[in-house]
Order: structure tokens, then sequence, then C-alpha cells
């Protein structure tokens, strides 16, 4: 593959393109995002090349339709113009209409001279990150601007190359994107059956077991503090590095982590856990927001550390699939939500909340049959996710191969 280096701006005007940043501030103002309606892109629901609606912003429509120009077709691009500028989305079908925001940039070309796919792939070999990182401006907050991205060099194979380029690339990100799909099934379903057996006490045999006291017969209610360990202590192994996990590798909705913003450090934190353990957050807005997190990724008796705004949630009388599923219901959170106590936007859990939410614990068989259930799908996730692990490294390691023609296609 042979391509002289254009700039993209360029490229995407001969191409009948797009290229553009969001709405300013004084477009879009504050007091015109909704709880309803068209959702607004911004840098921070940019994730692994995709849009989380985790916590995605949003307008009614008749505000984006006044910034009609804004809005994002299908194919195309949208990257953050400041702070993590080395991120990008490849938007969807279904992500088609939504807004880039304030905070980002759209590129959007009609594939005669520019290939969509390609150009994502291609702004994440290392090469372009070095080149994003290096040219924005700032010192405390990397900025874009649409002049900025404009002079970014890219390699412009014929439009065939860029596609079989592309569709190689794109069969690593469908194999990671059906195990995604696999892990959301498999944890709904662990936390389904958690629901079922033991809020609607409906498990198996309920039929012959009366309810006494609220609960059925045969259980005993447990405060949190007693079925769990809360902030259990942790020594290290060694002196040696360890990992650690910031707040930032947590999922708002899935027991799956990022590991891209793990550490190795020589100090260790306070918070440290090991495999099994539940990681829970104890600062606003990350707790209200949901994040959380099942630690599966260490190696075994490896002790890893993290966040000081983590609660550890360790089995004492329960198993860590119990811990787990119970740190993901809705009431467990608003209890700790209403114990925060500090300064706006500062606001901690109180680990005193704890001892205020009781549990119902079944019987030692019960809970036995029910670990029997849920660990195997828990297992699974591991597997699907370690799976993905090394399908994104492989593709990684293709991509700044094919982008310079050392691999041919």
């Amino acid at each position: 593959m042979s391509a002289e280096l254009v700039q993209l701006g360029d490229a995407v005007r001969e191409d009948g393109g797009i290229l553009q940043t969001g709405p300013f501030g004084s477009q879009l103002k504050q007091a015109e995002y909704s709880a309803e309606g068209v959702p607004v892109i911004m840098p921070k629901d940019i994730h692994n090349g995709e849009i989380s609606t985790e916590s995605v912003a949003r307008v009614p429509e008749v505000t984006a339709d006044r910034l009609v120009r804004h809005r994002v077709a299908a194919n195309g691009i949208v990257l953050p113009r400041r702070g993590e500028v080395t991120k990008r989305a490849f938007i969807g079908e279904q992500q088609a209409g939504w807004l880039c925001g304030t905070g980002c940039l759209k590129i959007e070309t009609r594939g005669n001279l520019i290939w969509p796919k390609y150009l994502y792939y291609y702004m994440g070999t290392p090469g372009s990150v070095e080149w994003l990182e290096r040219n924005a401006v700032g010192s405390t907050m990397l900025n874009l601007s649409a002049e900025i991205v404009s002079r970014f060099p890219i390699r412009l194979p014929d439009i065939n190359a860029q596609k079989d380029i592309a569709d190689i690339l794109s069969a690593y990100d469908d194999l990671i994107e059906n195990n995604r799909r696999r892990i959301t099934l498999l944890e709904e379903t662990a936390r389904m059956l958690y629901r079922e057996w033991f809020v609607h006490f409906r498990f198996p045999g309920h039929e012959h077991v009366k309810i006494i006291d609220g609960i059925p017969g045969g259980w005993e209610t447990q405060s949190t503090s007693v079925a769990f360990e809360i902030n259990p202590t942790t020594p290290r192994n060694d002196d040696g590095e360890i990992l650690c996990v910031p707040m930032a590798a947590l999922s708002e909705t899935a027991m799956t982590v990022d590991r891209s913003p793990f550490e190795l450090r020589l100090k260790s934190t306070n918070v440290r856990f090991r495999n099994s353990d539940t990681l829970f957050a104890r600062i606003t807005p990350c707790l209200e927001n949901g994040k959380t997190g099942f630690v599966y990724f260490l190696q075994d008796n490896e002790v890893a550390c993290g966040s000081t705004e983590f609660i550890v949630l360790r089995g004492r009388t329960v198993s860590p699939y119990f811990v787990y599923l119970t740190a993901r219901m809705d009431s467990f959170r608003q209890n700790a939500i209403k114990s925060m106590i500090g300064s706006s936007g500062r606001q901690r859990v109180q680990n005193s909340c704890f001892d205020r939410y009781r549990l119902a614990v079944p019987p030692k068989l019960l809970a036995s049959i029910f670990d029997d259930s849920v660990g195997p799908m828990f297992e699974q996730i591991s597997k699907l996710d370690q799976a993905n692990q090394k399908l994104a490294q492989a593709r990684d390691l293709l991509l700044p191969r094919l982008m310079s023609g050392e691999i041919a296609v």
C-alpha cells in the first residue's frame, strides 16, 4: 500500500464531508438540558470507541432542531476537543440524529475519498494519538479546535484498500461486541435470579415455606455490617509494584471493569482488595451514577489497591456473588446515599449506613444452590472479558502495521 500523507481537512472537503466543533456554550445553555429527549454527546460519554448512555445529557427535540447542524450522522466520528482528546467514537445507526455536544467535534465523510471506518481506526494508531496530544493546546487541560484537527496528517490509500483494512479490524470489534452482549445477558440473568429468590422470595420450594415476620421460615435477617466485611484489612503480599485501580475503571451498569486506566505503583493506597471482592463508590456523583465492580481480574493470591473513594465489600456470612448482586440493588444504593455528608459535590457515604440495611439471609443449603446457579455466570463473564482483552490486544498490534502498509491487503 503506497499513499502520500494529506491533511485531514483538505481530504474531508474534497470528499464533501464535514469537520466542525459542537455548539458554543452560548448556543446550548445548561438550563436547556432535560431528563428526556435527544442525547447530547459529551467527552465523558465516549468510552472504548462507543457512546455510553449511562449518564448522557439530553435536550428537548425543539432544542435539537434549532441546533440541527450539530446533529450527528451514522458513520461519523465524534471526538473530545478538550480533556482526553485522543478518545473517539464511531456513530452507528442508533446514534444518528443525536447532538454533538459543546465539548466535542464531529467528522463526517461521504466515503468517496475517505472510508469512515478507516478514518476511525487510523485516528487510533499510536502515531495519531501522539500527534493529537502534541498539537493540542493548553497546559492544565488539552484543547483541540477544528483548525488543529484539519491539519491532522492521514495516509489515504485507494478506497478499496481502506475498506479492506477497516473490514479486518472491524472483525475483531464485532467479536468483542458479541462478547459484550453475552456478558450483559449473563449479568442480567444473575440479577433477575437474585431478585426472584431474595426480594420476591420465589426460590425453589417457596410454595411450601411460610412467611414469618416478613421473611421465609428458616431464614434470618442480618445487618449488612454482619453479613459483609466492610473495608476488610488486606495486607500486601510483598513490597514490589502493586496494581492500582482508579474510579474511572468501574462501570455504572456492569461488574466488568475497564483495564485501560490501571496503573502499577510502588506505593499502595490504604484501600486493598483481592479477587471476589466488590468495589462500591462512596463519593458523589459516582455512587449515584452506579459505579460498582466485581474483582475477578487479579492473579491467584494477588492483592491490588484502588481509589480511596472505594468501599470494599467482602462476604462474611454470604457468598461474593450475593454481595455484588446486593450492591447492585437500588435500595442498597439509596440507603448509602441517604447517609452521605460533606460539602456539596464532595459528599461521602458513612459506614454506619451498613448497620441499618437489613438482609434476608437464606439457609446454607439454599444459599449453596443459588451460588451453584450464578457462580458459572460470573465465571463465564470473567472468561468473556478476558477473551475481549486478548482480541483488543491482537487488533491493536495489527492496527499500525495495516495502516503503514507493512501488512498488505
